[in-house]
């Protein structure tokens, strides 16, 4: 899985509102904190606002804060907010992939990788993140012998 710079600018602005929840933070705020640029961020912030992530407050003390509590709130939802399903095959869902001969199965192991990035990041809260509670399965991938290796 590829997380791109909107996924994960907006991962990082969700976990920074997760912390500060109920307060608001201001996109500037945001941007300083955890060292982006404010107006790719603002793009960002208008996805997660679109998308009922976050919702956006008016005023002198305005900002943005979540719109639900950050346990109720998972890094897949999040994703999906800025960048559409997790797992794309050529621009489509992996169940709409249909191969012949020596790739009839594909498929299978299109729907299995999805699957798998999904117990990861649709069982991870932001509260867990912010904390560093992470479920234990998802811990335990952490300690997988080469998890850590690049390939």
């Amino acid at each position: 899985m590829q997380i791109s710079a909107r996924g994960d600018y907006a991962v990082r602005a969700a976990l920074e509102l997760a912390n500060a929840y109920p307060a608001t933070i201001s996109a500037q705020a945001l941007a300083d904190v955890q060292g982006l640029p404010r107006k790719f961020l603002e793009a960002v912030l208008a996805d997660l606002r679109r998308s009922g992530v976050i919702h956006a407050v008016r005023g002198a003390d305005g900002g943005y804060s979540l719109s639900s509590p950050p346990a109720e709130v998972t890094i897949g939802m999040v994703l999906r907010a800025v960048d559409g399903p997790l797992a794309g095959v050529r621009g489509h869902r992996p169940e709409q992939t249909s191969y012949t001969g020596t790739s009839t199965h594909l498929p299978l192991v299109w729907v299995a990788v999805r699957s798998a990035v999904r117990s990861v990041v649709d069982e991870v809260t932001l509260a867990q993140a912010v904390t560093g509670q992470l479920p234990e399965a998802v811990r335990d991938l952490t300690t997988v012998p080469d998890a850590w290796q690049p390939r």
